[in-house]
């Protein structure tokens, strides 16, 4: 029997009394062996002299005719009957009340009644229990942990040690507070994790719910905002009652962004609810008394949008950075994720790591599973270093799109592009290694280049930024020096692009000009909120912004020439490249070495992987000046800028 059954069925029971007990009532009341006879009828049947004998009971009289049939009839309140009677010669019997039968009555009165009000009785106690019923309109929706759902501890956290280090400490305190009360010390009443989207904040929360074995309430920042003013306060309210109530605990608030932000900050920035909710969660906060142990810890990938007040001291005073993590953290992260898969005995997972800078956990664990989705496709019975490269290509650069047919001019000419990418990349000084070449469609890129850092980067020096901006112009310079300047193609709008925003940003931000020198003109344009308006305004003058134009400019023409010069120089290694990229359609840095060395970039397949289908004959490689039919081609080299 299901729990929602139960739960009705001793209303179903009362509602089959009830008709049961109407339907015998209302039967005995209308028997057909009686006869119903008005007054007016059963004053005509006395005086025409056919009643035998009655018996009066109340109100109600009953009785037998001459003829043997029974009869019922009703007398107003006020007549009386006996006189009549007596003159016709009726025999005339005469019953008391029946107390049982005026209880009945009064309670056949009030069945209706009573049935309304279990209705509403029921109705008001669902609403109660139920997150989501009318009379919870302003209850919390916080969701409190059981010891069930406290599956993740410190030991499933890899990666950020600090963050886990600062947390370990909240633990000790909730379970041994006299160890830091004993020398003065108060445990901060709310901490902050901050950091970019997938690093394992959530994550780590849910650990700190494992390990306290404490109550811990969760909740996300959204579920206090709702269209009506002030209930976010009231559920604000309602969340502090019921932490007090089992605390020491930890309340969790994911998404604290969505709470709070500053407060009139203008368009978008917040309204009279989100406000409120604000103002009633600081105030709660101040209200936390020093004996109650009540942690409140929050999440964001926002701090820049939170309104000062969360941040000052007493309130989420302790920031706690949740970056993505460094080689070694990506390494125990991908341990940590590869216990559930099957490995092959060849898999270096410290060469995965290195290929993976940038990568936070949750793109780590998407790589993990990317990887056995593509080893189960192939019916391997071990994941393989290769599909674990093949995944990251596919988080990097996107799928691959096979489905698309290219004619072999577009197919030579996408080759020429990616090889004119790999050429400044193995030859220009200061750039990322070179990491792989295809020219296999992906995503909507019908080529890529992709080079990668060696290790960790935290910040890029002038040199670095200028071989970049070279190798951005490599495809380009390429089509135009194999096909001539009349039959370049918008392969390159992309690379042309992100190369301008690049020089902009050395000119404007990172003071890496000498003629405007260090001083940030990012705020050349921008967006300004003036009470009601918004509106533009200029932080620089004309003069300054044709300087900064004339310096952009200045910076690519400089990287073009440099990476011109390198492709001249270098040009029978670019046509190698292109032999090669036509016959294999995909180079790791290793086999583009091995190419330009003039031997064959493979020698066999890896060990636990399937050899792969012979490609099509390499194309002749065409001359300088050589026309291409018209048709685009050419690729973007998707690696990240520097920041």
């Amino acid at each position: 029997m299901s729990e929602q059954f139960r739960r009705f069925l001793p209303w179903i029971v009362l509602a089959l009394v009830v008709i049961v007990f109407l339907s015998l009532s209302q039967g005995a009341r209308q028997d057909p062996t009686i006869q119903e006879l008005d007054y007016s009828q059963f004053m005509d049947r006395v005086e025409a002299g056919e009643v035998q004998q009655v018996t009066v009971e109340g109100e109600e009289i009953r009785g037998e005719l001459i003829d043997g049939e029974e009869f019922r009839s009703y007398a107003p309140p006020a007549v009386e009957v006996t006189p009549m009677l007596r003159e016709h010669d009726v025999r005339i019997e005469v019953q008391p009340t029946s107390d049982d039968r005026t209880m009945w009555s009064i309670l056949l009165s009030w069945v209706p009644m009573l049935l309304l009000i279990g209705v509403i009785v029921y109705f008001m106690s669902r609403a109660r229990q139920g997150p989501g019923g009318a009379m919870s309109f302003g209850k919390s929706q916080a969701k409190l942990l059981n010891e069930d759902s406290r599956k993740n501890t410190f030991a499933d956290v890899a990666g950020i040690d600090e963050a886990k280090q600062e947390l370990q400490e909240v633990v000790e305190f909730l379970s041994n507070p006299q160890k830091f009360q004993r020398l003065g010390g108060q445990i901060p009443k709310g901490m902050l994790l901050v950091g970019p989207p997938g690093t394992g904040k959530t994550l780590l929360a849910r650990a700190i719910a494992g390990e306290a074995g404490v109550p811990f309430f969760t909740i996300s920042g959204s579920a206090f905002i709702e269209m009506f003013v002030g209930v976010g306060a009231s559920r604000v309210r309602d969340m502090f009652e019921q932490a007090k109530k089992n605390a020491p605990c930890i309340v969790f608030i994911d998404e604290l962004d969505a709470l709070g932000r500053k407060r009139g900050a203008g368009l978008g920035g917040g309204n009279d609810e989100r406000e409120q909710t604000l103002n009633q969660l600081l105030s709660e906060m101040d209200g936390f008394e020093k004996n109650e142990s009540v942690i409140l810890i929050a999440a964001t990938n926002r701090p820049d949008v939170l309104d000062p007040a969360l941040t000052r001291p007493g309130r989420f005073d302790r920031q706690i950075t949740v970056p993505n993590p460094d080689v070694k953290g990506r390494e125990q992260i991908l341990r940590v994720h590869m216990k559930r898969v099957p490995l092959a005995p060849h898999v270096d997972v410290k060469r995965i790591a290195r290929g993976t800078p940038g990568f936070s956990g949750a793109d780590l664990e998407n790589l993990v599973n990317e990887a056995s989705l593509l080893a189960a496709r192939q019916n391997k019975r071990a994941v393989t270093q290769r599909d674990f490269e093949a995944a990251k290509d596919k988080v990097l650069i996107g799928a691959e799109r096979r489905s698309i047919v290219l004619s072999e001019e577009e197919r030579e000419l996408t080759a020429y592009h990616e090889a004119g990418h790999a050429i400044i990349s193995m030859f220009v000084p200061h750039n990322d290694p070179l990491h792989k070449i295809s020219i296999v469609p992906r995503g909507q890129a019908m080529g890529v280049t992709v080079a990668l850092p060696e290790k960790d980067r935290y910040g890029y020096q002038k040199v670095e930024i200028e071989s970049r901006l070279a190798m951005m112009f490599g495809g380009r310079l390429a089509e135009e020096l194999i096909y001539g300047a009349e039959d370049v193609t918008t392969g390159a709008s992309d690379d042309i692009r992100r190369a301008t925003e690049l020089a902009q940003r050395m000119v404007t931000e990172w003071g890496m000009s000498e003629r405007l020198g260090p001083l940030c003109y990012a705020g050349n344009q921008q967006e300004v909120f003036l009470g009601d308006q918004l509106t533009r305004e200029s932080s620089i003058s004309e003069h300054t912004a044709r300087l900064i134009d004339e310096e952009v400019r200045r910076i690519v023409d400089e990287a073009e020439a440099r990476a011109r010069r390198v492709l001249i120089e270098h040009m029978d290694d670019l046509h190698r490249l292109t032999k090669a990229l036509m016959e294999y359609e995909s180079l790791t840095a290793d086999e583009a070495q091995r190419v330009m060395s003039g031997e064959p970039p493979r020698n066999g397949p890896e060990p636990g992987s399937q050899q792969e289908a012979p490609k099509k004959p390499a194309a002749s490689v065409p001359k300088a000046g050589r026309k291409k039919p018209g048709g685009e081609g050419g690729g973007m080299d998707p690696t990240p800028q520097p920041t």
